[in-house]
């Protein structure tokens, strides 16, 4: 029986999942879970790339303990983030998506290209995070001195183990370097920027086969784990989707990409699909309650969290997009500093962080009907936030769509789906 492994990394865990076809359906098994987060050094936050590599190494091991007749892994991670590299060598430290440092940078991009033009020739919504300001911010800091190639996240991952560099196209769309109209590396954008065009190569798609790691394949699949997430999804027709995690990335599919100025103005995004657009969002997701949970009840279980909030009479919004709420040293003091009065109890905290993210997503939806010119019926949510009981039922409330929460490994899923049609 062929059994594939799928490695998928988010911003705060990893797991090894294995799958296989039995009865036509694929079948999971979970071999692997392992901790995941951002450290700071020098001042800034960055990624232990050594602590990943040794557990997807480790994870790799343990599946194959379990399972000797895995034929093929994959690996996806986030986007936007990358490793830059001299040769084999890998740059250190790797900044992570959260760190301020292309804070200052950004006007200094927009000065040489307008963000309405990035947009237009990108569809990649604004983010202070983008790798194309990334990579602006490594320029000025004279970090690409002699730098041969940038790998992002899972292309470096899946680098270390069988030794070929690769750009995958969906995680690509994410940093804001890729031509909407042409699917590539928009090299006349990176000539404006002053960023070398050797960093950017042909990209290649979900399912080539990159090399062997141990005699197993290593195939692309969509690389970036919402582009995998929706290939997981079993969807009947074309309906909005959530995938809900550190991140509520809320979207829809399209033919194509969608760059015009209402979109622009609603700041959607444009990002590669499997033979398709995602029209999609970043939306504030289980980041804020997870924060709050840390610094406000660590040992409490998330059902008497849920349950607590669901009885609380605290009624306050925020607006959950506020950059005040992406990495504040408190979140307790952010949610202060943005309500007319704080709570009196934790509960408080999380019955105005559950409802402001069903109102988040109310208003998202309401974008992105008028920017489609359609009206859909079903929200699927997946991912973590899928368990919620309690935020889907705000959400519902607040959308006036039937929510499908289906709380399964949605990424690890299409992950999988990719390489099964890839080995074949």
């Amino acid at each position: 029986m062929k059994r594939y492994l799928a490695v998928d990394i988010g911003a705060s865990s990893g797991r090894h999942i294995v799958g296989w076809e039995e009865n036509g359906q694929l079948q999971t098994e979970e071999v692997f879970r392992f901790p995941n987060g951002v450290k700071e050094e020098d001042g800034h936050l960055v990624w232990d790339l050594d602590a990943l590599l040794g557990y997807v190494r480790e994870g790799i091991r343990k599946a194959r303990e379990r399972y000797p007749e895995i034929v093929s892994l994959s690996v996806d991670t986030w986007g936007v983030d990358y490793v830059l590299m001299k040769g084999d060598q890998s740059v250190r430290p790797c900044y992570a998506y959260r760190d301020g440092r292309t804070e200052a940078v950004i006007p200094r991009v927009h000065e040489r290209v307008p963000f309405s033009e990035l947009y237009r020739r990108t569809g990649i919504q604004f983010q202070p995070f983008n790798t194309v300001y990334q990579l602006a911010a490594d320029r000025e800091a004279g970090r690409l001195e002699g730098v041969t190639d940038f790998l992002m996240l899972p292309c470096w991952l899946m680098y270390q183990l069988c030794g070929v560099k690769a750009h995958e196209y969906t995680n690509a769309t994410t940093g804001g370097l890729v031509s909407a109209e042409t699917g590539e590396y928009d090299l006349e954008l990176a000539d404006r920027l002053g960023l070398p065009r050797h960093l950017f190569p042909a990209l290649r798609q979900p399912g080539e086969v990159l090399g062997t790691f141990e005699g197993m394949q290593v195939i692309l699949c969509a690389t970036h784990d919402t582009g995998s997430a929706v290939e997981g999804i079993p969807m009947e027709g074309n309906e909005l989707y959530i995938s809900s995690g550190t991140w509520s990335l809320l979207g829809v599919k399209t033919p194509r990409p969608l760059t015009d100025a209402g979109s622009q103005a609603a700041n959607y995004s444009n990002e590669g699909g499997v033979g398709y657009n995602r029209y999609q969002k970043n939306l504030m997701g289980m980041w804020l309650v997870n924060r709050l949970r840390a610094e406000l009840c660590p040992e409490k279980p998330w059902d008497e969290i849920t349950r607590e909030a669901e009885e609380k009479h605290f009624d306050h919004l925020v607006d959950v997009n506020d950059p005040i709420f992406l990495a504040p040293e408190s979140m307790k003091a952010a949610f202060d500093a943005r309500l007319p009065h704080p709570p009196k109890c934790p509960a408080g905290y999380f019955r105005c962080a559950y409802r402001s993210l069903a109102q988040g997503y109310r208003q998202a939806i309401e974008e992105m009907e008028r920017n489609t010119g359609r009206t859909y019926q079903k929200l699927y949510i997946v991912g973590g936030g899928a368990k919620n009981a309690f935020l889907n039922r705000l959400t519902e409330e607040a959308t006036g769509k039937q929510v499908i929460a289906l709380p399964i490994e949605a990424t690890a899923l299409g992950n999988l789906r990719i390489q099964q049609k890839a080995a074949r």
